[in-house]
Parts: structure tokens; sequence; C-alpha cells
């Protein structure tokens, strides 16, 4: 097939694949393009942009998945995005040569409206009709020839979730790339032709460039002023100019809200109507008798609870194996490049403790995306989704959030990331931005290496294992508490969300589509190493290098010298003797290293800032040593642990089950002061950095991907909000503690 001649040489073919929600968009998109897709953000906006390419005989077409929308009216974010990509508007963006329209063959009616509002945009249309085989099983037969006649544009039966249909589909696009074929128009009444007329002459003095009936069509029934003021009319004009329009189609008995609806669904009834026989069509029992359980208002939401609880566990529980073997693998490795290394310590420390902790902190979090992604493309593709928002629309409802809010949150509970990365399924701009800021106040997995090791080292020893398990319970559901009420303030007094009846079709059940399921896994976790990995990876290297520097040797002989010291009166030897018992002693040798380590890191710049910060934290009842473990957190909650490992002299190696760090953190007293001698773990101490841990943003990996999701405006809001408030309810905890 050679390259149309309106076409540059060079240029591949750009078609945009269009439809409905739930007409199996996704699914077709998969099947023309394979591996072949990137996914990224259009320009200036945060709606996904999918692309991918296919060959058309021996050339090259670049396919355009644009997001699902039932109309053109532009009320969201996503429907301008295909308004925009459409007239060629959006930067960087170039207008398609063909509109592949993928249509519901069991509900044409509905699919067709947008299908005539795209071709009023005077794009060929070649139209996909998929569900083919669920329409034979329903009795709904369709006359081809006929609905080819009627509307003038390619009609192709598909089965996107079966491939079938996909390579006849594949040779009518390839033809209508030459032949141009346009859909019939649409007969408007001379009320709506006066009313074009009247737009056109109000404007005529002012234009730019010619305007197309569909930009004064979209003017006139949505009032959207951009296509005129696009066209060079200046602000008054359009105004002028709308408002005249729409006076012309109320004085021809025409309402300009509902008239496009009105009468495009009546040209549509008469089209179809001589092509589609549904007179004895039927709807598939299977799917009411499964619907009269799983949105029932008891059995649905038990239903729909053990479900969450299966999915909820499985990111929590199956990552865990390979998290834990990437974790391992990332041990070995610093092991090997350590051992490379052993001349260089700064290098060595900086490969190891930077480079490698940097890769292994973004690789870490791939088991838990991968599996979340399992799960939200098993829910989506066999149409439960819908079902799962209709039940939890009233439980999120009163603070501005939908339904479909409630997975991202769920799941947040294991992990913020793809929490965050699972909000993209809510088409509601606000909503979504609120779920998005909301999921980091969920108690991801990362926290509770913190709650073990402070209810295990300070809570169970005083109040027993039944207090311990309580306060673990509860501490999962500090932040979500928190939080809500801020989210309703929010939606009251700042978004302002107007309240909206919550609308969605709910699909057919099918059987997911293997393909379709490994690419959406594949996509999202590529998607997170290549622009989220990039920022965790620096900042990684950040704080190592805080930590790290400056690294005087005077460091390492004060401690030396302090440590043989305290060998010497222990053991009631002398100094030579001493320093002969630690060449001979590994375990000392090893405690010597871990008394250098520490003292590093206390003169660090991270030390340093530490020591700076403890002042404002010393109010949540915080020494240097955990304003330091604080701070060194910032790439992952739990890095406060080896920190402290670090700091006690104990390694880096330890973890949330050790007793060698419980004992020493309990052994703890302040050394000078109006507490010196006093503990400095109390209960109050305790509970106060639980809570700091429950609602803080602590973990650089979440702040970039809100920000990849939304702007670093919103990331760094998220972060400073959440800090704040963290540091504030931990003041409140430990003050009021104190007193009893």
């Amino acid at each position: 097939m050679a390259i149309p001649s309106s076409l540059p040489a060079n240029r591949p073919i750009r078609i945009a694949l269009l439809g409905n929600p739930n007409t199996g968009k996704s699914t077709l998109f998969n099947c023309l393009t394979g591996l072949r897709q990137k996914v990224g953000n259009y320009p200036g906006v945060t709606v996904q942009r999918k692309t991918g390419s296919m060959l058309l005989g021996l050339e090259r077409a670049e396919i355009i998945d644009l997001p699902g929308t039932y109309s053109l009216a532009a009320d969201s974010p996503d429907e301008r995005v295909v308004v925009d990509a459409l007239l060629g508007e959006m930067e960087s963006v170039e207008p398609p040569d063909l509109a592949l329209c993928i249509v519901d063959a069991t509900n044409l009616q509905r699919n067709l409206f947008l299908v005539y509002q795209i071709a009023q945009l005077g794009i060929p249309v070649v139209l996909a009709l998929n569900h083919w085989d669920s329409a034979r099983r329903r009795n709904i037969v369709v006359d081809l020839p006929c609905l080819r006649e009627e509307l003038g544009v390619p009609v192709v039966p598909i089965s996107a979730a079966r491939a079938e249909g996909v390579a006849e589909l594949r040779q009518a696009v390839a033809e209508a790339v030459r032949s141009k074929p346009l859909l019939k128009p649409v007969p408007w009444p001379e009320t709506v032709s006066l009313a074009i007329a009247t737009v056109e002459e109000l404007c005529a003095a002012e234009l730019d460039r010619e305007l197309s009936q569909a930009e004064i069509l979209r003017s006139l029934f949505d009032e959207d002023r951009r296509y005129l003021s696009r066209a060079g009319v200046g602000d008054e004009q359009v105004g002028r100019a709308i408002e005249a329009g729409r006076r012309e189609l109320f004085k021809g008995g025409l309402n300009p809200g509902n008239a496009e609806t009105v009468l495009l669904y009546r040209h549509i009834k008469d089209k179809i109507e001589p092509c589609v026989n549904a007179s004895d069509s039927r709807r598939g029992g299977g799917s009411e008798s499964i619907d009269s359980i799983l949105t029932h208002k008891v059995w649905g939401l038990i239903a729909f609870l053990g479900l969450m609880y299966v999915v909820f566990q499985s990111v929590y529980s199956w990552a865990a194996p390979f998290m834990d073997l990437i974790d391992a693998g990332k041990g070995m490795i610093q092991d090997l490049v350590g051992g490379w290394l052993t001349g260089w310590p700064m290098l060595q420390s900086m490969a190891t403790d930077g480079v490698v902790e940097g890769v292994g902190a973004v690789f870490i979090f791939l088991p838990q995306i991968l599996i979340l992604f399992f799960f939200v493309a098993l829910l989506e593709d066999t149409g439960y989704m819908a079902r799962a928002a209709f039940l939890m629309d009233k439980l999120f409802s009163w603070c501005g959030l939908s339904g479909k809010s409630f997975v991202p949150l769920l799941s947040s509970y294991a992990c913020a990331i793809p929490g965050v990365m699972a909000t993209r399924t809510i088409q509601d701009p606000k909503a979504r931005l609120i779920t998005i800021l909301l999921a980091p106040f969920m108690s991801c997995s990362a926290r509770l290496p913190v709650y073990v090791l402070l209810i295990g080292a300070f809570i169970e020893p005083s109040y027993g294992a039944a207090v311990a398990g309580a306060t673990l319970f509860v501490m999962h559901f500090v932040g979500l508490l928190v939080a809500m009420p801020f989210v309703y303030l929010a939606n009251r007094y700042v978004l302002k969300i107007p309240p909206q009846p919550f609308l969605l079709e709910m699909p057919s059940y099918q059987v997911p589509k293997v393909r379709d399921v490994a690419l959406r896994m594949y996509n999202q976790g590529k998607e997170f190493v290549v622009n989220a990995g990039t920022v965790i990876f620096a900042i990684t290297i950040v704080i190592w290098a805080l930590l790290y520097f400056p690294r005087g040797p005077e460091v390492e002989a004060q401690t030396r010298e302090a440590f043989l010291s305290e060998v010497a009166t222990e053991q009631a030897v002398s100094l030579p003797e001493a320093e002969a018992l630690l060449e001979s002693d590994e375990e000392l040798v090893a405690q010597l290293d871990h008394a250098i380590a520490s003292a590093y890191t206390e003169q660090s710049y991270m030390g340093r800032i530490g020591k700076t910060a403890q002042p404002v934290f010393a109010l949540a009842g915080f020494d240097w040593k955990i304003t330091v473990g604080v701070i060194a957190a910032f790439p992952a909650r739990e890095v406060i642990i080896s920190t402290l490992g670090i700091i006690y002299s104990l390694g880096g190696d330890t973890d949330e089950e050790s007793g060698d760090l419980r004992a020493t953190m309990a052994a703890q007293t302040w050394p000078s002061g109006e507490r010196m001698g006093q503990p400095i773990f109390t209960i109050p101490v305790v509970s106060a950095l639980m809570v700091f841990f429950a609602l803080c943003q602590q973990c650089g990996a979440t702040v970039a991907v809100v920000s990849q999701e939304t702007s670093w405006r919103y990331g760094v809001f998220s972060f400073v909000f959440m800090t704040g408030l963290a540091w504030l309810a931990s003041v409140i905890v430990y003050q009021v503690g104190s007193l009893f």
C-alpha cells in the first residue's frame, strides 16, 4: 500500500482510536499494536496518552488511543483532550488522518452518537462493530450491507476479546486511508442552519480562518467559547455570537441544552431501524443472575469486601517473597561490588550504599505494582470494576469521592505507589486529585517494620500481647481517620465539587484476555521504572551523600582511641594490651567498625541536619538520633531502623526483630539537661514516633509518583502538608501523653 499523496513522505499514517467506555477499545488497541506501545501524558495535562504502531501493508501507521468518552461535550479533561487532539489544537499532537471508531454491536444507537459527533469534524471514519459474538448470542440481527449503505462508511464486525475480525479490520483501515470515507452528514433542521449562519455572520469580521460547521455546533450546543476564540474572535464578540445563535434555536422551538441529543438520536434511530432487528433479543440471564448478587446492598458488599481482602492480601503477601528475593539479590551485588572496591572506601560506599541501594529501591516496588495491576486489569476486563464502584459510591460520596476511589485507597495499604497509579480509573479530575492526595495517608507496608519495632520493644513488655496487637491494628487506621475530615473540608471549601449523580454503564461480563492483562502489567511496570524510578534513584544518591560526607580521618582516630580506652577499662588491662586484644577478637573488631560508622554518621551532613532540626522535634520528645533517623527515612520509611542501628553502633543490617536494637533503644537515656538520666524512649515518645510515621509522607518514591500523576506542585504540597501534620500530631500526642 502506498502512502496517500496528501501525507508527507516520511510521516506515518495517524489513526485515532475512539469509542465509549467499556466498548473494548483497550483490547482492540492491544490487538492492533501488541508490545509496540508508548505511554505518557498529553502536553500540559495529566490525562494519559497511549500510542502504538501497526503495519498497513508495507507502511507503518500510528494508533492514538484517545480516552473513552460518551460525547464531545468537553466537560472533563478526558473529553477536552479528545476534542483538541481531533482538531489538531494540542501542542505536538497532529490531527489524525482517520478515526477508527469502536462501537458496541449490542447498543448501536447510543454508541453511534459519539461517531456522528466525530464525523462532524470532517474526519474519515471506519466503524469496528465489537461484541459481535454477544450480539449473535442475544439474537440481535444486524444487516451489515444495509448499515454500510445507511452510514456511508466501512463497518467491520469484530470480537476484540477473541481477536476475531481484526485482520479484516486492518484491511478496511488500509483501504479507508486511501478512499477517505466520510459518514453521511446529518440533515440539521432549518432552525439549526439559521443559528449557524447567525454565528458566522457575527464572527466574520474578526476571523483569522474559516470556521468549520463542527466548531460552530460545539459552540452552540455546549456554550464552549474556545472554538471561536481560537479562530481569532474577541471574547466580547464570542459571547454575543453564541448568545445570538442560541436565541435562534429557542425561536425555532429547540432547547440548546438538549437540542443536539434529541436531533441526533432521532436521526440515528431512523438510520439503524431498517438495519437492526432486535425484536427477539434477550439479555443474558447469567449476567442478571450474577448482578442480583454482586450489586445487592448486603450480599454484594460482603462479596466485594471478600474480593478486596483477597486483592489486598495478595499484594501484601504474594509480593513479599519476590521483594525478599530482590532484596537478597541487592545484598549479594553489594557484597560483590564492595569486594571489588575494597581499596577505595568512598567509591565502595557510593557504589554499594548509593548506586546499588538506589537501583534496589526502585525494583523492590515492582512486585507490588505488577500484582496490583494484575488484579486491576482482571477486575476491569471482567466488568466487575463498574459494579464495585456502584457499591462503594455511597460510602465515599459524603466527602466528594466516588466508589472508584475505594480500590486505589485499599491498595495503598500495601503501597501508596501502585495505589496512586491506580487512580487513573477515576474520570473526574478533582475526585482523582483528592484520592491521590489521600492515598499516602493509608498505612502502607513500609510503616509496618517501624510499628513492629516500637510496639515489640516498648508496648508489649509493658502491657502484654493483647494491647500490642490492638495498638498495631489501630495504627493502620490513624492516617485514614485523620485525613478524611481534611478531604471533606477540601471538597467543601477548596475544590467545591458540585454533587453529581453517579452514572455509569454496567458492561457485560467477559473472560479477561491473558495478553491484555500481561500488557497492562508490563506497561505499568515499565512506566514506573522509567519515570518514578529515576527520581527514586536520584533521591537515594543524595541521601547517601548526606550520610557519607564529610569524612575526616580524625573521626576514625578519635573513635578508635575512645573505644580502646573503654575496652581497657572493661577488661582491666593497659592500652597496648587492649589493642592486642582488639587484633585477636573478631567481635571487638566488628564493634569498633560499628562505632566508627556511628561516629561518621553523627559528623555527617545528615547528622548535622538532625542536630540542627532536633529542637523542632524536641517538642515531640525526639533526641538528635531519632531526628536523624526520621530525616534519613525520606527514601523509604523503614530506613529508620537501619539508620538507628548505625547510630547505636549495631551495624546497618539490623531489622525490626533485632533484640540488640530493642535492648539498646530501651537503655537510651538523656545525656544532659533537665531529663538527664531519664529514658528517651518512653510510651509518649514511642506513641508520638508511631503517629509521626503514620501521618508523614516520609517516602521519596511516593512524592515522585504523586508528582508524576499530577504535578510537582501537588507532590511538594502533599509532602509539606503531611509532614507538618505529622509533626503537629506527634507533638500533641507527646505533650498530652507526658501529662499522664
